[in-house]
C-alpha cells in the first residue's frame, strides 16, 4: 500500500466508551485515521462495504451479527485486514476469537484491563503498532499451488517435531492438526505467538478439530507421542537434555519464542529432531530451524501461496534452514513420513534418552 496516505481504520465495538477510547488511542499515531465506527455486526459489514477501510478493529460480543459472523460477511463482501480486540476475561469472547480467526481475522488482542493512564496509553501504542504492521499485509485469497514436494531425506527418522507460527497461525495449525492421525508416533511442540490470556482458548478450540490430545505443557513432564504441547501464557516452551518439557518466562521478543523451542529440540534430539515454520511476520523460528538442519534433522517451511504472511517462512528459506516452501496441505504427510515409532517408543519407556 502507499505509505504516504493514512491507514484508514474502522472501529467496531458496542460500547461507546470503548469505541471512544480506541479512537483516541489510535489517532495518537499520525499514520492512522479512524474513518468510521460501528456498534453492531450488521453495521460493521455495511460500513466495511461503504468505507473500504485498510484495517478493522473488531469486538466479538456484538448485537445482531456476532464478531465471527460479521468477519465472515466482510471477508466475502469487502475483504479487509481484521484485528480482533476482545475481553480476555470473558471465556465466550476468547472462544469466539478463534472462530473469528477461522473466518479471516489476522490477530487477537486483549482489551486493556488497566486504570493507570500511562499503562493505557502504552497499550494503545502497541495496538497502533499492530494496526500499522497489519496494514502492510496483502488482502488476497491464498490457494495452494499445484506441484511436487520433495519428501524427507531417505533414512530420516524424527522422534519429536516443533512447529512455529505467528500471524495467520491458528487457522493453519487447525488445518495441520486436523489431518494428523490420533496415533501420531511423535509429540508436537508448538510456539504460536499469541497475546497473554488467549492460550487456553486456543487449546480448547484446537482440541475440537483434531483427534490428537492438545494441552498446555507442565514443566518437567515427559513428552508423549500423539500429544500436542503449548507453553503457558507468557512462557517459552523447550526441552532439556533429558527430553523433558521445560517452561521459562519469556525474556522479551516474540512470545512464545520459536527459536528457543527449535534450538532446544536440535540440542536434545539432534538428527532425530524435526521442525516447521508456518505463516507469520518477522524472522522468529528461522535460526532455530537452521539449528535443527545443522544437527541433521528434518526441516520445512510453509510456502508463500498458502501463507497469510510470508515473513517467517521466507526468513527460514533465506537462511537456508530448509530447502523449499511447502503447501500447508502437504505438511501433514511430510511430518508422518519423517516419523519413526520404534525409537521414540523405546525412549518413552525409559530405554534411552535423546541424543545424536
Amino acid at each position: 500500500m502507499n505509505t504516504r496516505r493514512p491507514i484508514r481504520v474502522l472501529v467496531v465495538d458496542d460500547s461507546p466508551t470503548m469505541a471512544n477510547t480506541l479512537t483516541a488511542l489510535l489517532t495518537e499515531e499520525p499514520r492512522i485515521e479512524v474513518v468510521g465506527r460501528a456498534g453492531d455486526g450488521n453495521r460493521a459489514v455495511q460500513l466495511a462495504r461503504l468505507l473500504r477501510p485498510d484495517v478493522i478493529t473488531m469486538d466479538l460480543l456484538l448485537p445482531g451479527l456476532d464478531g465471527p459472523a460479521a468477519i465472515a460477511a466482510i471477508m466475502q463482501q469487502a475483504p479487509a485486514r481484521v484485528l480482533v480486540v476482545s475481553a480476555v476475561a470473558e471465556e465466550r469472547g476468547v472462544d469466539l476469537g478463534f472462530q473469528a480467526m477461522s473466518a479471516g481475522a489476522l490477530e487477537l488482542i486483549g482489551k486493556p484491563n488497566v486504570t493507570n493512564v500511562e499503562e493505557l496509553r502504552r497499550w494503545g501504542r502497541d495496538l497502533a503498532h499492530s494496526v500499522c504492521l497489519m496494514a502492510e499485509v496483502p488482502v488476497i485469497s491464498r490457494r495452494a499451488r499445484a506441484g511436487s514436494v520433495t519428501p524427507p531425506p531417505t533414512g530420516a527418522r524424527v522422534d519429536v517435531f516443533g512447529v512455529v507460527a505467528s500471524t495467520g497461525g491458528p487457522p493453519a495449525l487447525a488445518d495441520l492438526l486436523s489431518k494428523l492421525p490420533k496415533d501420531l508416533p511423535v509429540p508436537l511442540l508448538v510456539a504460536q505467538h499469541i497475546t497473554v490470556g488467549f492460550t487456553q482458548g486456543m487449546v480448547r478450540w484446537l482440541s475440537q478439530v483434531t483427534s490428537l490430545a492438545v494441552d498446555v505443557a507442565r514443566d518437567g513432564e515427559r513428552l508423549e507421542p500423539g500429544r500436542v504441547y503449548f507453553p503457558l501464557d507468557g512462557h517459552d516452551l523447550l526441552v532439556d537434555a533429558g527430553g523433558m518439557a521445560r517452561l521459562q518466562r519469556s525474556r522479551g521478543g516474540p512470545c512464545p519464542n520459536g527459536d528457543v523451542l527449535l534450538a532446544s529440540l536440535a540440542s536434545a534430539f539432534g538428527r532425530r529432531s524435526g521442525g516447521v515454520v508456518l505463516t507469520g511476520m518477522g524472522e522468529d523460528g528461522a535460526r532455530g530451524l537452521l539449528a535443527i538442519r545443522n544437527a541433521g534433522g528434518v526441516t520445512f517451511s510453509q510456502d508463500e501461496a498458502t501463507s497469510v504472511v510470508y515473513g517467517m517462512p521466507r526468513a527460514a528459506l533465506e537462511l537456508r534452514a530448509t530447502e523449499q516452501g511447502v503447501p500447508l496441505s502437504a505438511l501433514p504427510e511430510l511430518i508422518l513420513q519423517s516419523c519413526t515409532p520404534q525409537s521414540y517408543r523405546a525412549n518413552a519407556r525409559g530405554e534411552g534418552g535423546p541424543g545424536r
